[in-house]
């Protein structure tokens, strides 16, 4: 006997596979036809920064991947949380991502009394892009010509420097709060709204240091700006002639940080898999690697998972130095 034999059994099993369809997800179409339409990129700083300039290097070798536009957008403002809510926000369809550092989800929490989204639970990691050092640099015209030198300097002129950073929270600046405290030192905190403003005043000479997210590593070999430092655990292949703090005497001294992409929490699972592999694999390109080598930094590919273990390991450093030295939010 055959199926045909049975008309009322083809009805059945027609209905069936209606029902189930009527019954799926919403994303279930989008996820298998994904992407259908152009990606936006929202970097959560201002346009010159080591955000912005690893979002572009990633962005072309993507859209090629993609057979999609993908276009970078800035939204700078409030140490991230300007763009991270943009995209906490916005549909969970795969289109809309974010660039941001690991401070906007690791720090902020700990910065503001009130968001007006939860980055751990609005905004689901896609894949870490870079690890991003910072490096202690300082305008020539100061006395000191090494690290060591610096600090002592700094020790005996208690409030006579200042140094720049992108903003409030941001983890240049808490690379500063860090160094002050390691080093019993106090020097004035000038904020900007960005990296790239804060170099600026720096080469003008309007503030004496910084620690630098690698834009400025450029002026560094121009010698418009001296390195004194690295603010990791180990040197940079870049200046391997110049000290860690760690090894300056402060000990276990880290500010590094892990750039990555978000995507709004609820994106589909199948989405999230498709573009982690696909940054993952446009950061083992050498021209990307080399743009974010450019920098200091360093490609981290990995998994979501891996990802996010890491910016719950840098909350728990980040806001007990948060804490400890009151630092709030402008």
């Amino acid at each position: 006997m055959t199926l045909d034999a049975f008309p009322w059994r083809r009805r059945l099993l027609l209905a069936t596979a209606l029902a189930s369809l009527a019954g799926a997800p919403a994303w279930a179409n989008t996820a298998t036809a994904w992407p259908a339409k152009p990606v936006k990129v929202i970097v959560n700083f201002p346009p010159g920064g080591a955000a912005d300039q690893i979002a572009r290097a990633v962005a072309q070798p993507l859209q090629e991947a993609l057979r999609q536009p993908v276009v970078v957008e800035n939204r700078g403002g409030a140490n991230g949380n300007v763009g991270g809510e943009a995209v906490a926000r916005a549909p969970a369809d795969g289109y809309t991502l974010l660039m941001s550092s690991g401070g906007m989800v690791s720090v902020n929490p700990h910065l503001y009394a009130r968001m007006s989204f939860d980055p751990a639970k609005d905004l689901v990691p896609v894949a870490a892009a870079a690890r991003v050092l910072v490096f202690l640099v300082a305008k020539p015209s100061l006395p000191p010509a090494n690290v060591r030198d610096f600090i002592a300097y700094a020790k005996a002129n208690p409030g006579k420097l200042s140094y720049a950073s992108p903003g409030s929270g941001s983890s240049p600046h808490l690379a500063g709060e860090m160094f002050k405290s390691q080093a019993g030192l106090f020097a004035l905190h000038v904020p900007y709204r960005g990296a790239a403003p804060a170099l600026q005043d720096l080469l003008a000479g309007q503030v004496d240091y910084a620690f630098d997210p690698g834009i400025g590593l450029q002026q560094v070999r121009a010698g418009k700006l001296r390195l004194l430092a690295v603010g990791s655990p180990q040197r940079s292949p870049l200046f391997p002639d110049v000290p860690t703090l760690d090894e300056a005497g402060l000990r276990g001294f880290d500010a590094d940080t892990v750039f990555g992409f978000y995507a709004p929490a609820g994106t589909p699972p199948e989405v999230v898999a498709q573009l982690n592999a696909q940054i993952n694999r446009a950061l083992a390109l050498p021209a990307v690697k080399e743009r974010i080598a450019s920098l200091g930094g360093e490609a981290v590919p990995g998994t979501p998972a891996e990802f996010q273990q890491r910016a719950a390991a840098d909350s728990q450093r980040f806001g007990a130095l948060i804490r400890e030295r009151r630092i709030a939010a402008d």
